[in-house]
């Protein structure tokens, strides 16, 4: 597994060339290649423990780790690095509130486990199983629901807090957008954070004292999951959401070196859900696959899994410094607001995104309801409690999105209403007609 083929002289790539999975350029290369891919996940993969309240290192860690573990499991067919998952963010956050850490930790835990046994179902069975049961309409909207549900938290946790230095944050980060290209306007949120921070440095908003009390060396600090039965239905629509970025990451990982690797989509899940599950064992937060990974990838034209494991063990070293953990802690509230206002607007846009790869026809009633109420409930924060559980506007807007979709279908078929996939087809074979007239 451990044997990569030299690509060419292994100092340069070809323009019309790329270094597969399988291969690698010279180790220095090689090697400075991995840590682009460490600092361009840094600040995502940090910002899920500062927002969230989770130990950084220990984060970092099991960020590293679950990156090895992924490249094991796929048997360095498919590359990819681990950090943190912005779609737990808001059943954490619930369950910290509403109970404690170990109860979030429970909650990633258990859902870590149910994502790997979808693994293993798909590696199975397949995938057509899931069109059918999430259709672009209903995993848009869920996606784009986890989004919306987000922003009230962080504006009145962090936004409001220090509105100045979240206002220009944001403004840092739209700036990088729009004036850099390539890795630096990929890395946009890290520019943000850098500048963001330094803003608040000069407002008197950071405090460097656990920084200084902490060790240059150490293990990250643990902690263990707790189970609350009542909480768990929060975090079952998160699975939606890492189905959906573990097959776009590897569609594009596809598209982009040739390949078919849609029979690797069941080890990817597993992979993942087994990461998860162990970094919530000891503390850490959930991971997935990233589209910064994506974003290097394109851009350097190298896809080869032997930079993955440089990543992977440089995060690792990284976390075995509490001093690192220390600093990254002292990111201020004002700088998280302005970029959480990013982030969770843009978990909205992938989700509409979908909408529109999927070309949802939303002429359609039965798909105006599906995402018009699922978002609404969203939006509303929804909550409904029942026989001990509790049930938030996130997993009421996903249960409202698949029940509306189904419900509706299965009345339209019964009735003679719902028009089939026959019927669309003909639609859009009679459109070019339509329009010359």
């Amino acid at each position: 597994m451990f044997r990569w083929s030299l690509h060419g002289d292994g100092r340069t790539v070809a323009p019309d060339a790329i270094v597969l999975p399988e291969e690698r350029l010279a180790w220095p290369l090689t090697i400075g290649i991995g840590a682009q891919h460490v600092i361009a996940m840094f600040g995502a993969t940090f910002l899920v423990p500062v927002i969230t309240g989770f130990p950084p290192s220990t984060t970092l860690l099991f960020s590293g780790i679950g990156t090895l573990l992924f490249l094991t499991i796929t048997r360095n067919r498919v590359p990819s690095y681990l950090g943190s998952s912005f779609a737990f963010i808001a059943p954490i956050t619930a369950s910290t509130q509403a109970d404690s850490m170990g109860a979030a930790l429970g909650g990633v835990l258990v859902t870590g486990v149910l994502l790997a046994l979808l693994g293993l179902l798909v590696q199975r069975i397949g995938t057509g199983w899931i069109g059918r049961l999430m259709p672009p309409v209903v995993m848009g909207s869920i996606v784009a629901l986890i989004g919306l549900n987000l922003v009230p938290t962080t504006y009145q946790n962090n936004f409001s807090q220090a509105p100045v230095t979240a206002t220009l944050t944001l403004i840092a980060i739209l700036l990088c957008t729009a004036l850099f290209r390539g890795l630096l306007g990929r890395i946009s949120v890290l520019v943000g954070v850098v500048v963001g921070y330094l803003i608040a440095l000069a407002r008197g908003e950071v405090d460097f004292t656990p920084v200084r009390e902490a060790a240059w060396l150490g293990l990250p600090e643990f902690h263990h999951p707790e189970f609350n039965l009542g909480l768990l239905p929060i975090f079952l629509p998160v699975i939606v959401v890492l189905l959906a970025e573990n097959v776009g990451h590897v569609t594009s990982v596809g598209t982009m070196t040739g390949k078919n690797l849609d029979h690797m989509v069941g080890r990817t899940l597993f992979a993942d859900g087994a990461a998860t599950a162990l970094s919530a064992t000891f503390g850490g937060s959930p991971t997935t696959t990233y589209g910064e990974n994506i974003g290097v990838m394109s851009a350097t034209r190298v896809y080869s899994t032997a930079a993955y494991w440089v990543a992977g063990l440089a995060a690792i070293g990284l976390s075995l410094s509490p001093k690192v953990g220390a600093l990254i802690n002292t990111i201020p509230p004002g700088v998280l607001g302005g970029v959480t206002f990013v982030l969770y607007g843009l978990i909205a846009i992938v989700g509409f995104r979908m909408w529109i790869d999927g070309k949802v026809d939303f002429a359609r009633p039965v798909n105006q309801m599906t995402a018009g109420v699922a978002l609404v409930i969203a939006i509303a924060d929804l909550h409904w409690e029942v026989g001990g559980f509790a049930f938030t506007g996130i997993a009421l807007g996903t249960v409202a999105a698949l029940a509306i979709f189904h419900g509706m279908r299965g009345i339209g078929r019964l009735t003679g209403t719902e028009r089939g996939p026959a019927d669309e087809r003909a639609d859009r074979d009679q459109e070019p007609a339509r329009r010359r007239r």
